[in-house]
Parts: structure tokens; C-alpha cells; sequence
């Protein structure tokens, strides 16, 4: 290998490890960005999960119950605290409340009843409201959820981009150091061979 070819090699991998380690350190401040403002807004609702053997955990599916066992008694800080609160306790009893139907479904029958014949206006347009902020809770919560779920996603890849410049360095190192080491170990014998066969 030429002299010019190997800095080239050399600069070229100290330039990959800058970069990768740049992305890795982004990727850790991703993740404490999110983190952070996901669990300071969850923590401020004061939202506390049931205890285990409470009325409303019992009364849930049994699915349910042992997804919102395993943060009994605890208050919400986490994503997943908040995807569990939506989807194994909101979710369940906007069901029941709804009858298996949507918000739009008893909002736009509540509608239909209320213009065609107001006089007799029989549905419970609670329903519907009901159904409108238990909807709206469980999106809030589950864009929590997502945020939190990215930010995990940020450190896991910054842990591979920081294996990944670990590994470029080591392999600048080797060829900074080690490797004109070993050429020059090599070139020495045939030097020593040729002033042996010109003597003879």
C-alpha cells in the first residue's frame, strides 16, 4: 500500500468515526429530549393505576387485568404506562360505554335524530360526548406512547453508531500504528536476501 493511499484510508476513517459518533451522540440526546417531556407531562396529570385487586381492575377482561396488574398502585411516568392506561383500561370501557360503537357512529345518529325530529329527540348525546373525550384521552396517551417508543428507538440506534465509530477508530488505529509495523517486517527479509545472493 501506498504512502498517499494510507492517508487517504486514515483520513477517510477518522472523518466516519466524527460522523458516528456525532449520529450516536444525537441519538442519546433524542432519547433524554423525549423521555424527559414525555414523563414531565405524564407525571403532572397525577394519573395513579388502580390497585391490583381494586373493583375496576377486576371487573376488566382478564387480558386487560393483567396488563394493568403489572403497574398497580403506580403513577404514570412511562410511554408504556400511558399505551397501557389507553389500550387495556380507556379503550375496554369506551367499548362498553359505546355498545361496540364508535363516537362518530352515536354522533352522527344523535345528529340525524335531533334534525329529523327534535321534538322527540330520544338519544343520550352523552354517549357521544363521553365517547368524544375518552377518544381524545386515549390519543393523547398513545401519542406518548409513540414519543416515548421513538426515543427508545434513538438509543438503541446511538448504542450501534457508537459500536459502529468504536470500530472504525480501531481499525484507524490499527492502520495508523500496526500496520506499517508489520509492512516494514516483511520488507526486510528480501532486502536481507538480495545482499546474501550478491555476495555468493
Amino acid at each position: 500500500m501506498t504512502h498517499e493511499l494510507r492517508w487517504r484510508i486514515l483520513t477517510l476513517q477518522i472523518v466516519l468515526v466524527l460522523v458516528l459518533a456525532c449520529a450516536a451522540a444525537a441519538g442519546v440526546v433524542a432519547y433524554n429530549f423525549t423521555h424527559d417531556q414525555v414523563r414531565s407531562q405524564l407525571v403532572a396529570q397525577q394519573i395513579v393505576f388502580p390497585a391490583a385487586n381494586s373493583a375496576s381492575i377486576k371487573a376488566l377482561p382478564p387480558a386487560d387485568a393483567k396488563a394493568m396488574r403489572q403497574y398497580a398502585g403506580q403513577t404514570m411516568a412511562t410511554g408504556y404506562q400511558a399505551e397501557t392506561w389507553a389500550n387495556h383500561y380507556i379503550a375496554v370501557h369506551l367499548k362498553e360505554i359505546g355498545q361496540g360503537k364508535t363516537y362518530a357512529y352515536w354522533s352522527g345518529k344523535a345528529l340525524a335524530e335531533q334534525a329529523s325530529n327534535p321534538k322527540q329527540y330520544t338519544i343520550d348525546e352523552g354517549i357521544a360526548d363521553t365517547l368524544f373525550k375518552g377518544d381524545t384521552l386515549r390519543s393523547i396517551l398513545l401519542n406518548a406512547y409513540a414519543f416515548w417508543f421513538m426515543g427508545d428507538v434513538a438509543l438503541y440506534a446511538a448504542f450501534a453508531l457508537g459500536a459502529g465509530a468504536l470500530i472504525v477508530l480501531l481499525a484507524f488505529l490499527y492502520e495508523l500504528v500496526l500496520e506499517p509495523r508489520r509492512e516494514g517486517i516483511i520488507e526486510v527479509p528480501p532486502t536481507k536476501l538480495a545482499s546474501k545472493t550478491a555476495v555468493s
